[in-house]
């Protein structure tokens, strides 16, 4: 980028058409708020159907994606973007689609040989119906994000869980069922530099009501943070690496959020998925990562502006 930063005319996509709107705007806001805070020119734009004439339009220099969900995360937003070929951030066309799909994500990160969940996917019917494997296990819709529509199905229970089969399930025909593994909720934020991709550190996540769903992410107090992690050396370490070879194996840009379960009993550390537009909302990791690294939010925002492109 060739322009003075505080010259700059950014456009902050957030708010968009999924289901985790209201994160996307919580995180639009922050960044639109950090950016004009350092004298960048913000055009905050919520993004609808009409997005492309919005920005052939406006013709910014750069676009801030603090979109999350369909559309902007999966990479029909970033198709957009490089058809007006106008520099952006976070994660370009491929590896957006492929990490919002649970199933062909973890079929090419097992390629890269990072440990991944057991299971796969099933009709949500028969998944309503009954014990597609033994319980304890995760039902997830396969290309959601949030933990919109997560449900945990707990040891002995009678059936399984019947709102997937309802009418009004929005999250597609098929869904993801995997095993629950017990233990520890932990997440590792990856920032992709000229060098390599450099993960941050390693936060243990323990939620206050005892499943780390949607609430327990963004609600105030939802969660308890503990970072670094309290973990035995070679598991932070392993997170640390995991996160950066799943980061490379999916070809990923800007910042990622790597997600995992350590079960502290049996000492396996498991790969749950990959973020390319991780939250930064007043409760996100990623932020609170990076300024325990020594970066305020105001840097890691501008980091994430100086670091956009196209093609990406």
């Amino acid at each position: 980028m060739t322009r003075p930063f505080a010259d700059l005319h950014v456009a902050v996509l957030l708010g968009g058409l999924s289901s985790e709107r209201e994160v996307s705007l919580s995180s639009g806001k922050g960044c639109a708020e950090a950016l004009e805070a350092q004298g960048v020119r913000v055009t905050r734009i919520d993004a609808g159907r009409d997005l492309a004439q919005v920005l052939a339009a406006l013709k910014p220099d750069v676009v801030f994606n603090a979109l999350h969900g369909h559309w902007g995360e999966d990479g029909c937003v970033q198709g957009v973007l490089e058809t007006l070929a106008i520099p952006y951030t976070h994660s370009g066309v491929l590896p957006s689609a492929l990490t919002m799909d649970k199933d062909k994500s973890k079929a090419v990160l097992r390629a890269a040989g990072v440990r991944v969940p057991g299971g796969g996917l099933f009709d949500r019917h028969e998944v309503a119906r009954r014990h597609v494997i033994d319980p304890p296990y995760v039902i997830k819709p396969n290309a959601e994000g949030s933990s919109v529509g997560v449900y945990l199905v707990r040891e002995g229970a009678n059936g399984p869980q019947l709102e997937v089969g309802a009418d009004d399930w929005a999250y597609g025909e098929q869904v993801m069922v995997e095993p629950y593994i017990a233990g520890k909720e932990l997440a590792v934020a990856v920032i992709g530099e000229a060098g390599g991709p450099r993960a941050l550190t390693v936060t243990d996540i323990t939620p206050v009501k005892g499943f780390y769903d949607y609430e327990a992410k963004y609600a105030p107090g939802g969660s308890v943070h503990q970072l670094p992690a309290r973990l035995p050396p070679h598991v932070f370490e392993a997170a640390l690496r995991e996160s950066e070879r799943a980061h490379v194996a999916l070809g990923c840009r800007g910042v990622t959020r790597s997600d995992f379960r350590y079960d502290d009993v049996k000492d396996d550390l498991v790969l749950l998925e990959v973020n390319t537009q991780p939250g930064m909302t007043p409760t996100s990791l990623v932020p609170e990562q990076a300024v325990h690294s020594g970066m305020t939010y105001q840097d890691l925002v501008r980091w994430m502006v100086e670091d956009a492109s196209c093609p990406r």
